[in-house]
């Protein structure tokens, strides 16, 4: 990436032409994107997002693809530009002003963990009505070579999950599972650390900066972040997808889908040092737990329903 791509003189054209003023910089999240908030001509604040030239044809089919999200009545930070500059492409999104979600809804009595969860279940469905593209790679064939990457990469690395051959097993026995299914958008990222409290105490969905198209179960696979630490919104999330009827068909898919997301953590998680293969080493004890070594599709964190229990 090019040093005068974010060099201040450079961005200051770009919000100078856009009519943006207070430029602060933005270091959170695991984007490559350089973020900051921004406030518009009508005094409103907004997030200003900057990509390199490469990612302009993928960041401006997402933005397309968020304002269709809006338009759905998805809750979200909006739309409100996109285009290119002489250093990539920019996106702009209204600012939420409110709480993170990840620190604030564990926090809360688990009725109330739940009741956000069936929110988080509910807009989820709503936004896997937006359809996959039509020229969509076959799932199967496109998440059996995900697989297959996923495992080699694990089997290279120099971490080893202490029951690790139960995810490896678990991804073997179910591969016939992923014929068939369907295909929509994903939001590509979905837990609680891409969701906020407004100020009303709203839900809101945040970064769409990961989405992609693919089975809509697959969705489910980052649900072991929520579980970890709120395991009633996990519950809620699903119930609210299903509106309180699972089918039993999801349960084996999602083990699937959470055993391959897993594996892949452990050589991602050496990359970040020993604090993020502490958190995956946690994380794979827990999903092997909340699984029984991958023999019980159904996790042990989920309880139907609006009863209060932990996982």
């Amino acid at each position: 990436m090019a040093s005068d791509w974010y060099a201040a003189d450079a961005l200051k054209k770009l919000t100078d032409s856009l009519g943006l003023t207070n430029i602060t910089p933005i270091a959170r999240g695991w984007s490559g994107d350089r973020k900051y908030r921004v406030t518009r001509q009508d005094g409103t604040p907004a997030l200003l997002r900057l990509s390199p030239p490469e990612h302009a044809a993928r960041k401006q089919n997402s933005f397309q693809m968020c304002q269709r999200a809006a338009a759905l009545g998805i809750p979200m930070n909006q739309p409100l530009a996109c285009g290119l500059w002489q250093h990539g492409v920019y996106l702009l999104f209204s600012w939420v002003d409110g709480q993170d979600a990840e620190p604030a809804i564990p926090a809360l009595p688990e009725n109330r963990q739940y009741e956000y969860g069936l929110q988080a279940g509910e807009i989820l469905r709503l936004l896997h009505t937006l359809p996959a593209p039509d020229d969509a790679e076959d799932w199967a064939a496109r998440f059996n070579r995900k697989i297959d990457a996923k495992v080699h990469g694990y089997l290279r690395c120099p971490l080893r999950y202490p029951g690790g051959q139960h995810l490896l097993d678990c991804l073997q026995a179910n591969r016939g599972l992923l014929y068939g299914r369907p295909q929509s958008w994903h939001h590509g990222d979905y837990h609680l650390g891409n969701m906020m409290l407004d100020r009303q105490g709203k839900l809101v969905i945040i970064d769409f900066d990961r989405d992609d198209h693919g089975d809509p179960w697959e969705e489910f696979n980052r649900i072991v972040w929520c579980a970890g630490i709120a395991p009633r919104f996990a519950s809620g999330m699903v119930d609210g997808y299903f509106d309180g009827h699972v089918p039993q068909a999801f349960w084996p898919l999602l083990m699937l889908y959470i055993a391959s997301n897993t594996l892949s953590a452990a050589p991602w998680a050496i990359s970040f040092g020993q604090d993020e293969v502490n958190t995956m080493m946690r994380q794979a004890a827990d999903v092997l737990r909340w699984h029984d070594n991958m023999r019980r599709p159904v996790p042990g964190w989920y309880r139907a329903g609006g009863a209060s229990s932990g996982g």
